[in-house]
């Protein structure tokens, strides 16, 4: 069947299902169901409002893991591209986005097709009438609720398609009417019976970010959080933001001013507190952005609202006063830890700055933080007192630049990390890298081009060695702030990873593989090939079965790869 939406776009929706009764089944999923977390699905783009990615099943052990054999593989339509998606599994069925917002509902135990839903996305970028376009097009996931599948889409769409048949109950803009500066690249949350969805485009002109919370049902906007202020000579949209206007210069409403929550949720259902994760500024040089004055918040930061309202309640700034684009928005995950003989109540996150921060998740307030590569030059530490990083003298690079790292792909991007109870350590795929980070002597913003205030490519400035390893995956105590181990990669841009209840951990690599590794040690325990740059693997349980999956494509910056979906169990 193929439906037009409100904005004139042609959906195209392959079913393969019987239709779709009125009432949801009794197995829906429910606020209370993603609460508990039920062992065996994947409900979620993290497994859990706290998106520790630990997975309590035990079948697949250190001991037994060496017999996976792949079960199934389904090739993603969409066309080639980055993917980047956390596939969601319920009641026997994978759901899943591809390139292009392209959305799919499998059978988990086979992988064969339910239905796929094209959203018909214009490709081609600004030029062709679409949306200005980086990284391939990808697209995070999806999320499940009483009966509906809800994407955001690349065009700035969000979407409740019916869970058994992929057709469409409701569609809603979330991004301004014909802006193709915004784009929707990040999995949907729900919390609360609301759907939660930021956007991204803080490379681009224009670009303000913020945060939309959805009725699950209806679609009707609950509330909005944005994240930097607009124009001061209007009112503005609440406390927080005549609050984190006092901490801008000059005209930057006029650039945007970025802080584009693109990825990262979570969520503490106790303190009834949503945690957003924000992005870089628009442009990225301080200098043009805000006369190179004041932190700009809530720039990289993390940000607690009330989860029922949107209202801030506090936040923690991991990189004031942005400068290189090193933004907050990667995973955020909950845990309840004892330090210094004190149960505390935390957040942990590792940014694109390098350092991995342990925050009081109800305060804001900063507990540790270290750095998690020693190829960090642009701070040499975070004050334990002020929670602020203490800048290098190259830091504020000026029209004369300096090489620094990390570059603008970060120490951490989006590639998801995981916390095991179990063993007390949080997993982070890292990265070294570095880029030559030099102030423009003027700034005119165009439409569809990065809108960045720097020179960006050549320069006459030696170019220094590569910062190596390219890749490592390392095994943190955030009680002490220490690696209990460590893993070089020769890869840059590696996958994301999943830990279980019986101490496996899973972990992808760029150049085509998924291994799975002893949690405590390190020790790799098993590998099979992939199509190449794998997402975050998940693994669920059926009919006593324990399944791994992972989503792969091509790495960044290539084409012509389409994206597979893989899957492995124990003996065939």
């Amino acid at each position: 069947m193929n439906r037009w939406s409100s904005t004139g776009v042609l959906f195209v929706v392959l079913s393969l299902a019987a239709p779709s009764a009125q009432t949801p089944p009794a197995t829906a999923v429910t606020t209370e169901r993603l609460r508990q977390s039920p062992p065996g699905e994947w409900l979620t783009y993290g497994l859990d409002h706290a998106e520790t990615r630990f997975s309590p099943l035990t079948r697949i052990t250190v001991d037994n893991v060496k017999g996976l054999q792949r079960a199934w593989s389904w090739d993603i339509p969409g066309g080639p591209g980055q993917i980047e998606a956390t596939p969601l599994v319920h009641d026997g069925v994978l759901y899943a986005s591809g390139t292009w917002s392209v959305i799919f509902a499998l059978d988990a135990r086979t992988g064969a097709l339910q239905w796929k839903w094209d959203p018909g996305i214009v490709r081609g970028g600004r030029a062709a009438g679409g949306q200005t376009v980086i990284n391939g097009a990808p697209n995070r996931g999806v999320a499940l609720y009483n009966g509906k599948v809800y994407a955001g889409l690349q065009d700035g769409r969000l979407v409740a398609l019916d869970a058994a048949t992929g057709s469409v109950v409701w569609v809603r803009m979330t991004i301004p009417y014909g802006n193709s500066e915004y784009v929707v690249t990040g999995a949907p949350r729900i919390v609360k019976g609301k759907v939660v969805i930021g956007n991204g485009g803080a490379e681009f002109h224009g670009v303000r970010g913020y945060v939309t919370a959805y009725d699950a049902e209806t679609g009707d906007q609950a509330w909005r959080f944005y994240i930097v202020p607009g124009d001061p000579s209007k009112p503005f949209e609440s406390p927080a933001m005549e609050m984190a206007a006092k901490t801008w210069a000059g005209e930057w409403w006029k650039y945007g001013g970025g802080g584009n929550a693109w990825d990262s949720f979570s969520y503490d259902p106790e303190a009834n507190l949503l945690y957003i994760g924000t992005g870089n500024g628009a442009p990225w040089s301080h200098f043009w952005r805000s006369k190179g004055e004041g932190d700009n918040l809530f720039l990289n930061s993390i940000v607690a609202v009330n989860a029922d309202t949107g209202e801030y309640v506090w936040h923690y700034q991991t990189t004031p006063g942005d400068n290189w684009d090193y933004t907050s928005t990667m995973t955020m995950t909950l845990a309840d830890l004892v330090i210094d003989g004190t149960p505390r109540k935390v957040l942990m996150q590792a940014p694109k700055n390098g350092f991995f921060y342990v925050i009081d998740r109800l305060t804001g307030q900063l507990i540790s933080a270290e750095k998690i590569t020693e190829h960090v030059t642009w701070a040499s530490h975070v004050d334990a007192k002020t929670g602020r990083p203490v800048e290098t003298t190259i830091a504020r690079y000026g029209t004369e630049g300096a090489w620094i790292s990390p570059a603008q792909a970060g120490a951490h991007n989006w590639h998801p990390m995981a916390f095991s109870p179990r063993t007390g350590l949080v997993y982070i795929p890292g990265q070294n890298n570095q880029s030559f980070y030099k102030q423009a002597t003027e700034y005119v913003p165009e439409l569809g081009r990065t809108s960045t205030g720097l020179v960006r490519g050549a320069t006459t400035t030696p170019v220094p060695p590569a910062p190596q390893p390219a890749g490592f995956l390392v095994a943190r105590d955030p009680v002490t702030q220490r690696d209990r181990w460590r893993i070089d990669m020769t890869t840059f841009w590696n996958g994301g990873v999943l830990v279980t209840a019986s101490d496996v951990l899973f972990s992808g690599r760029r150049s085509g593989a998924i291994l799975a590794h002893d949690a405590r040690t390190g020790a790799v325990l098993w590998e099979a090939p992939v199509a190449p740059a794998p997402a975050a693997p998940i693994t669920y349980e059926l009919d006593g079965r324990q399944y791994v999956t992972v989503l792969s494509s091509a790495p960044q910056g290539t084409t012509g790869i389409a994206g597979r979906v893989q899957t492995f169990v124990l003996g065939r």
